[in-house]
């Protein structure tokens, strides 16, 4: 953790709101209108990518500005060095003032970390207030892919018949009909 940091959890974080995200976008030149529509900011910014690649959430306020920070694990070369993002809020004003990737390439334009821990956070703020604390300062569940499985025993693939069997052939019929497989 950085030092004159804290830990990230449910009653310290931020508070974002549709209105703030809407307005950061559409004032901040690095996040044009064809980006914002790219594939890869889409999944960036939905709810299983973040929730699966955000860790150690950790925040720091300095008068009326809060400044969040998290690592980011990669989507695909799972056991790389994590990206950190950063995320300036001024609370007082309610406007964000920046959201940068700090260790992406394309970290000078507007990049799908940056946009991932940012609808991260803004999903934490609609969440309903509960009496517990959920702590973000953990292992994202994306970096425990592979970790787990280190071989495939060939008992694993053996012939899995009769679970094939026991479908309901109303079920088959259902799907054919629909699908159209037995017209000409």
């Amino acid at each position: 953790m950085t030092e004159s940091y804290c830990k990230g959890q449910s009653d310290n974080l931020p508070r974002i709101d549709s209105f703030m995200v809407v307005t950061f976008l559409q004032n901040n030149p690095c996040f044009t209108l064809a980006e914002i529509k790219g594939v890869k900011a889409g999944s960036a910014g939905r709810e299983q990518y973040g929730d699966a690649a955000i860790r150690y959430v950790q925040l720091k306020r300095n008068c009326s500005k809060c400044i969040s920070k998290c690592k980011i694990c990669p989507e695909y070369k799972l056991r790389n060095k994590q990206y950190s993002v950063e995320l300036v809020v001024d609370e007082e004003l309610e406007t964000m003032e920046s959201v940068q990737c700090m260790d992406c390439a394309a970290s000078a334009g507007s990049c799908k970390h940056a946009i991932a821990f940012l609808m991260w956070l803004h999903r934490r703020s609609e969440e309903p207030a509960s009496t517990s604390v959920t702590n973000y300062w953990k292992k994202s569940s994306l970096s425990k892919v592979g970790a787990s499985l280190k071989y495939v025993k060939t008992n694993n693939f053996r012939s899995k018949k009769h679970e094939i069997e026991n479908v309901p052939s109303q079920f088959f019929a259902t799907f054919c009909a629909k699908r159209n497989f037995f017209q000409h």
